[in-house]
């Protein structure tokens, strides 16, 4: 008797932490869109998904994340506008899209450590923002969780 043995190739299921970034990559894109083109946001949504990369990104976390800044739009640029040293017209699209996602998670989801949520924006700063885009990012968003989550901020 000959014995056959099967290999099962494991399919490895990205970790949440990617789906969730790129969850977030494509959330700053719909809300760059937005913003460049005052775009109605079910649109948007459809539009997102028909990205290849969207199958990659924890669409729930994508839809949460979408709505959740485009709901909060005034209560958002409100707090970043208290932590800039210009005019929040002034920003640059995809800095003020960062601000806003990262200031989503600070501010209304705090299933996300402040630590994270600063870092993801830093992240995408890196990628998608100016030379030294990051870091300005990092600065306001100290001042937002801070501001957000002050015990949180303190314990750390």
């Amino acid at each position: 008797m000959i014995e056959t043995k099967l290999k099962v190739k494991e399919v490895k299921k990205p970790k949440v932490s990617q789906n969730r970034r790129k969850s977030r990559e494509l959330v700053l894109k719909a809300v760059y869109r937005g913003m460049i083109n005052a775009g109605d946001i079910k649109q948007i949504i459809l539009d997102a998904q028909d990205d290849p990369e969207y199958i990659k990104a924890d669409e729930a976390y994508f839809k949460h994340l979408l709505e959740g800044v485009t709901g909060k739009i005034n209560e958002l640029d409100q707090q970043i506008s208290t932590f800039i040293d210009r005019k929040i017209q002034e920003l640059s699209p995809v800095e003020h899209a960062i601000l806003r996602i990262s200031s989503f998670e600070l501010m209304f989801d705090i299933s996300i450590p402040y630590r994270v949520a600063i870092n993801e924006g830093v992240e995408l700063a890196k990628l998608y923002g100016g030379t030294d885009g990051h870091k300005y990012i990092n600065g306001v968003l100290d001042k937002v969780a801070a501001a957000a989550r002050p015990q949180e901020f303190r314990r750390q």
